[in-house]
This record gives structure tokens, sequence and C-alpha cells, in this order.
């Protein structure tokens, strides 16, 4: 039975105050869900409310800032934040219910309790003066696009000409792309078991292929048996740029949770090591590997220092998907937003610079180096590559091209924007592929 939507909406806001004191989203719902017991159709209701809230948190904030008279405690402002963006959803629920639900959501709990008139008369004051109130917040540009300032000026200033499409891709919701294992299945094999179990899908890549509406992965044909894994096809793209021959040896670096060291090994008969520093998430590399059929060698090391963990024989290819902002990821994780501080980049960047230096004496002469980041800010993509580059005499970097299908015009890919469309849709991510000059 489903939970009254007061309940969610309550959930809900907990997961935002998580949010809003530095949390990650997932284990905010997490504990959300597991505290106001909803489960299965009421825990994905809660789920879509938190994402809505989050997505529109410079909304939501601006207005409320215009409508408090007093501070609401956290847990009470929350719940406001919540309700704020679901009534800006025009449309989705009756904008009575919202408020009563909202009202009555403050009264589940004693933190909120004692404030449920005034989020009574704050609603109810939104409702009446709408048109003014949005007029007002419309001259901010943290709630006209949902993104902290900081990173509207420095999108602004790295793609002058795209910057709004950037943070507009950044508000929708995500698509969810599968990868077909080449191994295990065709494109169409799992195109036509997907379509018969009532998934509409399209391929849009070698072997992606994107579904018309998510669902959970328990519900896909094929996937527990390993023919199919999810992942965005700006991921996808990072196998076939790597340009792995048979027999050779790759490192995968961070390479949890294990995707792409997944699709070499489904596209090439390659070696491959798997490299994270992080024992925990190489737990999730291991059981996809297992699901999907596949086999590598997963170490637990920093990348930073190979000292530790290399044997010693250089690599033919590696893959370095540095870690990063993750600003390319925001539709599929947008609290990363709210959670990051401008000042991240330059630790990240020194980090980037760092395991590229690292990595570089374990390539062997003509071999390459793919690197990557899910970043759409030049601090994380070209400026690092650039500054490894200066002065060396051993590196050249090598043009990357995409083309899907073969009739397809040709992409240059270096810094890929979010894009979304009927023919090609994924996150935004930076690429460089270099050559060790023999």
């Amino acid at each position: 039975m489903r939970a009254p939507l007061a309940a969610e909406l309550r959930a809900a806001a907990l997961a935002v105050e998580r949010v809003r004191a530095g949390r990650a989203l997932p284990p905010s719902l997490d504990e959300a869900a597991a505290r106001w017991r909803l489960e299965g159709v009421s825990r994905a209701a809660m789920r879509d409310i938190a994402y809505t809230a989050v997505r529109r948190l410079g909304t939501a904030g601006a207005l409320a800032a215009r409508l408090n008279a007093r501070r609401p405690s956290v847990a009470l402002a929350a719940l406001q934040l919540v309700a704020l963006s679901e009534l800006l959803v025009q449309g989705r629920r009756h904008e009575a219910v919202i408020v009563d639900q909202a009202v009555e959501a403050a009264r589940l709990s004693p933190e909120t309790q004692p404030g449920a008139g005034f989020l009574n008369a704050t609603l109810r004051r939104f409702l009446r003066d709408r048109p003014a109130l949005m007029l007002a917040v419309s001259h901010d540009q943290e709630a006209v696009w949902n993104h902290p300032r900081w990173w509207i000026d420095l999108l602004q200033a790295d793609h002058p000409a795209h910057w709004e499409a950037v943070l507009a891709a950044g508000n929708a919701p995500p698509p969810m792309t599968l990868r077909v294992n080449a191994r295990r299945a065709s494109v169409d094999e799992c195109l036509a078991e997907l379509g018969s179990a009532g998934h509409g899908a399209r391929q849009i890549g070698p072997h992606a292929v994107r579904l018309d509406r998510p669902c959970d992965v328990a519900q896909l044909p094929g996937f527990a048996q390993g023919r199919l894994s999810v992942q965005d096809l700006a991921a996808q793209m990072a196998a076939p740029l790597l340009d792995v021959q048979p027999g050779q040896r790759v490192l995968d670096a961070c390479a949890a949770p294990g995707g792409k060291t997944a699709h070499l090994l489904e596209l090439v008969d390659c070696s491959v090591t798997a490299l994270d520093s992080d024992a925990a998430r190489l737990e999730r590399v291991r059981e996809s590997l297992g699901r999907l059929g596949l086999s590598a060698d997963v170490v637990c090391g920093d990348a930073r220092r190979p000292d530790d963990w290399w044997d010693g024989r250089r690599y033919d290819r590696i893959l370095l998907d540095a870690p990063c902002s993750a600003s390319g990821i925001v539709r599929r994780h947008p609290e990363i937003r709210w959670l990051r501080r401008r000042r991240d980049l330059a630790t990240l960047s020194a980090v980037q610079s760092e395991m590229l230096a690292a990595l570089w004496p374990l390539l062997e002469p003509g071999g390459k180096l793919l690197y990557a980041t899910c970043s759409v800010f030049r601090a994380e993509g070209a400026e690092p590559i650039e500054r490894f580059l200066a002065g060396r005499t051993d590196a050249e970097r090598v043009d990357l091209q995409w083309r899907w299908p073969a009739d397809a015009q040709v992409i240059p890919v270096g810094q890929l924007l979010p894009q979304a469309d009927e023919h090609i849709d994924h996150d935004g991510f930076f690429y460089a592929l270099i050559r060790k000059i023999p």
C-alpha cells in the first residue's frame, strides 16, 4: 500500500536537509526511506520528489528568502523547499493538495510540528503572489539556472557560446542508457528482448541502447545474465577511443565501479589491471565482472604511487579516468552542484596532474594513454593536458574522432558537452589521447 503524500514529502525533506548539510543524495534517500518506512511505489515517489527539489534549490531558495519574515528551523526549511519545488512544477499535482499535504507533513515530526502554521502561510502567499515573486527572483542567476553563481560564471568563461545549454542540460532528468555485452548478445537481440518485455528502446551508439523510460535494472531482461549493463554513451566512448589491440596489457586507473574495465574486456581479448584506491568500491568491480563473465586483475592502490602496486612490466595502453568535480554528470547527480566549491577544482586539478606524471613511466614507448574526466570545466580537462605536454619531447596528443552510425558526420572528441536529442544523448566528458613517442 502506498504511503500518504505527506509522508513522502517529509521523507524527501529529510534527504534534502542532509544534502544541504553536505551529504550525497543517494545515501540521504536511503536514510529517509528507512526512517519513514517507505518501500516500493512510495519510495520511488519520495526519490522523485527529492531529485526535483535538489534540481530547483536555487529557485526555491530565492523564493523562500522573500517569503520568510523569520528563519525557520533546518528541518522546516527543507520541507518548505520541497513544497515550493513541487509547486513550481505546474500541473504535476493540484496546488491545494501540495499545500495541504506539506502542512500535514510538518505535523508528522516534533522538529517541524511547531512550524506547520508558518509553512501554510508562506506556501499560500506564494500561490497568491506567484507572478510578482517569480519576477523578483528572475534577476537572480542562481535562481534562474539552479546552479551556484561560481559554477555559472566559470561555464560562461569556459564555454561562452554554450553555457546556457550546459546549465539547461544539468537541470533535465537523465536518460537510462545501457551497454550491450558484445560477447553475449547483439544490439538487435537485446532490443528485441527489451521490446518483448515492454521496454521501448533505441540504439544510440555501437553498443549503446537508450530506454524510452528508466526502470529498475532488476526489471531488465538480460541484465542478471550479463547481457546488459548501465553506462552513459559518453562513458562508452572510452574503450573504443583507447584503441586496444588483442593481447595487449591495459591499465584502467581509477577503475571503480568497473564499467570501462568491463567494456574493454567485452570488446577485445586483452589483459586488464583494474586499479582503484577504494577497496570497498573494488568489490563492485568484482561483482560486475562476475555478472558479465569477465576477468581482470583487480588491484587496490593509489595511481599516484605506482611503487606500492606496480609489478614493473609496462602497459601498452593506460586509461586514466581521473577524479574530478563530476560537473558533467549533474543531471544524474544534481546535488553535486551544491556540494562542490570553487576551490575544489584547484585541488582536483593538482591530483590529475600528479596521476598523469606518475603513470606516464608505466607506458610502453609507442603506447597510448587516454585521459578522461566527467567534467565540463577546462581546469580539469584541457588545462592538465596542456601542462603535462608542455616541454615534453616524448609525448604527442592524438586527434580523436567519433562516428556513429557509419554514415553519420565525424565528430571531433575532446571536450564533450552534455547533449540530448533523438540521435545522440550523453553526459559531459573530456577525453585526450596521448601517444608515447619511442
